[in-house]
């Protein structure tokens, strides 16, 4: 699906943490910097403050509780069937603390987003704060994000973007942390201008 300049491009958004990344979507969402709107943030935990964010920004949201439902593809069905009724165009991951399960990944082929906090194929499985620590344990020189379609592999699809910065002595694991979410707030913001503007295509080859 090619997406042009003139339809504003609709975003969907599962995420469990506090959803720092998603600030600045907004923010240029709301300042016309991106022709975007966030239709709706789904997270599967109730006191995820990614919730309260988007509530202060008049967004829509959704809480399902995977238990709730039975099985994760019981609630992956809920999260696909509200993104398709907001017709939703993007799906991104932001601090989504769950693996999706092939239903959900098939529902949204090359429409669903991940941002990794290292540069993939490293560290590939690790989450958050784990994987700074190991980088610096390893005594990495450079460490960065990776912005990726998701497929079944976790971690395994088809990379989109990277950004790097340098690892010094002084780093820690919360200065890492930092200087990569930089990265990925401005990864997430190229990528989708890139397909507001029609320069990166989303969506299954064969749709028109």
């Amino acid at each position: 699906m090619g997406r042009g300049t003139a339809k504003k491009l609709i975003l969907g958004v599962l995420g469990s943490t506090r959803g720092t990344d998603l600030q600045a979507i907004i923010d240029a969402a709301e300042s016309g910097a991106l022709n975007a709107k966030i239709a709706l943030v789904v997270s599967d935990k109730k006191d995820a403050f990614i919730i309260e964010r988007a509530k202060k920004h008049g967004i829509e949201t959704l809480f399902s509780d995977y238990k709730g439902q039975g099985s994760k593809a019981g609630t992956e069905k809920v999260f696909a069937q509200e993104f398709r009724k907001r017709k939703v165009d993007l799906v991104l991951l932001i601090g989504f603390m769950k693996i999706l399960s092939p239903y959900f990944v098939r529902e949204f082929r090359h429409r669903i987003w991940n941002i990794h906090p290292s540069l993939l194929p490293k560290y590939a499985g690790g989450m958050n704060m784990d994987v700074h620590a190991q980088v610096i344990a390893n005594r990495e020189k450079e460490t960065g994000c990776t912005l990726h379609e998701v497929s079944e592999e976790v971690d395994a699809g088809q990379i989109i973007m990277q950004k790097k910065t340098n690892v010094t002595p002084n780093d820690t694991p919360d200065t890492l942390k930092k200087k990569v979410q930089n990265l990925e707030q401005e990864c997430f913001l190229e990528a989708i201008k890139m397909v507001i503007e029609g320069k990166l295509v989303i969506g299954e080859p064969s749709e028109n």
